[in-house]
């Protein structure tokens, strides 16, 4: 979808842009997701 939306970032750049964003905001959650989990399981931190 974001490859489509290329030709049309002239007249309609949310064709692209929307799509784009999705995608950043799915990496970044499971980004997020991967560090609290690996601060959860890490034995190798002290927990206070």
């Amino acid at each position: 979808m974001i490859s489509d939306g290329r030709e049309l970032l002239g007249e309609a750049p949310h064709v692209s842009f929307i799509p784009a964003l999705v995608m950043f905001l799915t990496v970044l959650s499971f980004n997020m997701l991967g560090d609290a989990l690996r601060k959860f399981f890490d034995n190798r931190e002290s927990r206070v």
